[in-house]
């Protein structure tokens, strides 16, 4: 599926006097069932991209295009439902978009919405809480009333209960312990592999992207500076400071290893196959 900008601009309040431009002329394409990282400090335009693809709002200029939709212009197509079936977004603050008084009725609204069957809706329901390493104990809790790490569990569980073909998540790992965190970063490479799934990350988390991602676009004040895969990009330390994004760690002590005890072992994904290198150059 084809998620595309060309020559696309956002401008915040684009007919008033207090008009400020927030994406400038970004073209890219994106790649299907791969995932996606975007990074770059506050304010950069992360989310204002995430919300284009969504179809929350239109450009400014340019157009956006996903699947068969394409966004431009002052008026919304009339194909916009197909883009709301196709594309899930699970927002920075979960809680913004919760609703209901319990966890079963968050998650069954979507599948009203999209008219799936009775009979798929309590399957689907707790499948979907399990995905993301919650059981049915939780259906009746009220979400707002939940820790801010089992909120967001619970809003990827309504995205994933009716299955669009991409997912868009603004700083998943915000608020997560390491085991929820771990639990997640499974869960987003089983949404790919698994079930093909394009996967878009809007986050700082560079730890995270590390372990996950494809590709990779630096934004920085509403425009990119610097895209290719991940090894290209974590490898740029300069970049990276130039920025303010963090390294990932795993990259810090590869180049740690290398400058003070001259070895060099090379570009590793996970940190125990990082392990075992060290300890064959050790042994």
């Amino acid at each position: 599926m084809a998620i595309e900008f060309d020559n696309v601009s956002y401008i915040y309040n684009a007919q008033t006097a207090k008009a400020k431009p927030i994406l400038e002329n970004l073209s890219f394409k994106l790649k299907d069932n791969t995932i996606t990282g975007f990074i770059g400090p506050s304010g950069s335009g992360k989310t204002t991209i995430a919300q284009l693809i969504d179809g929350l709002m239109l450009p400014t200029e340019g157009r956006v295009t996903v699947g068969q939709v394409q966004l431009s212009g002052q008026h919304y197509p009339d194909n916009l439902n197909e883009l709301r079936l196709t594309v899930g977004f699970v927002f920075q603050n979960p809680e913004t978009q919760f609703f209901c008084k319990t966890v079963q009725k968050e998650i069954e609204f979507a599948l009203k919405n999209f008219s799936f069957k009775l009979s798929e809706k309590d399957k689907r329901i707790s499948d979907s809480l399990k995905m993301v390493g919650l059981n049915d104990t939780y259906l009746k809790r009220d979400p707002f009333e939940l820790s801010q790490g089992e909120q967001r569990k619970v809003a990827i569980a309504t995205v994933l209960a009716y299955n669009p073909k991409v997912i868009i998540l603004d700083e998943p790992t915000r608020d997560l312990d390491a085991p929820s965190r771990h639990h997640l970063i499974k869960l987003i490479k089983m949404m790919k592999l698994r079930y093909h799934k394009t996967i878009i990350i809007m986050t700082t988390d560079t730890d995270m992207l590390h372990a996950l991602a494809d590709d990779i676009y630096i934004i920085n004040n509403g425009k990119i500076v610097q895209s290719g895969d991940k090894y290209t990009i974590f490898k740029d330390t300069a970049t990276l400071n130039k920025y303010q994004l963090r390294i990932p760690k795993i990259i810090e002590f590869s180049n740690l290893v290398k400058d003070k005890k001259g070895l060099n072992i090379g570009y590793r994904d996970d940190v125990n196959d990082l392990i075992k290198d060290i300890y064959r150059h050790v042994k």
